[in-house]
């Protein structure tokens, strides 16, 4: 079992710590209580991920970062439903005028922003694994292979939504759903984790370039040589 780093502990103490805040909060009067459950299981399941893996693999302070943000995002969106996150009406607030008229959408777009931002955060963390599973000889597959993993893991999140809005009907299966009357909606999702994870491996291809390190490699075959 791996040994947690000195300079993870206190880190993930205080990141827990936060995270856990921000879920009590919006644990508060979700929208739809029902939809919120199936929301959480993907968060059940990161979390029950992170530690069973952790008997063999510890991600770096970079990684825990890059999922908590996402799964904050994600908790955000359950509360409201992604779909009625009410994004419009702050900017209204805030700005005084409506981002809907300004960009001309027709939709409340926050689900493909989480989208985007699934791909752009956990590409980071796909790689360290890519390079601790299989430690490819040539960089280019530890890039090509994160984005093809966020590709199909958006296909099949896409997937189990539409089955579980077959399986539940309803308001609850529409809730859980969310296209809004897009049919192209499931389409645009995996397009934007696509691109998520493509300018996250180009960012990460910048500094590896830059700093002549590449840090997720060096975090993934840490662990790769100690097995």
């Amino acid at each position: 079992m791996p040994i947690l780093p000195p300079s993870h502990r206190r880190f993930l103490v205080v990141l827990c710590g936060l995270y856990a805040l921000w879920w009590l909060g919006c644990v508060i009067s979700p929208r739809y209580p029902k939809d919120w459950w199936l929301e959480n299981i993907l968060i059940f399941f990161t979390l029950g991920f992170l530690l069973v893996t952790a008997r063999w693999f510890v991600f770096s302070r970079t990684s825990y970062l890059l999922t908590v943000v996402f799964t904050a995002f994600h908790t955000f969106g359950a509360h409201y439903t992604y779909a009625e996150v009410p994004v419009e009406a702050w900017c209204q607030t805030l700005a005084g005028g409506s981002m809907e008229e300004v960009l001309g959408w027709e939709r409340n777009h926050f689900d493909r922003i989480v989208h985007f931002f699934y791909g752009f955060l956990i590409t980071w963390p796909y790689r360290e694994v890519i390079y601790y599973a299989a430690a490819p000889r040539r960089d280019f597959w530890s890039y090509l292979l994160p984005v093809s993993f966020v590709i199909a893991t958006s296909a099949l999140y896409e997937l189990l939504e539409w089955l579980a809005a077959v399986v539940l009907g309803g308001d609850l299966g529409m809730a859980f759903l969310g296209t809004q009357g897009d049919i192209w909606d499931a389409h645009w999702d995996m397009l934007m984790a696509t691109i998520g994870s493509l300018l996250c491996a180009l960012i990460m291809l910048g500094i590896q370039l830059i700093t002549k390190r590449d840090f997720a490699k060096e975090w993934g075959m840490r662990y790769a040589n100690g097995r």
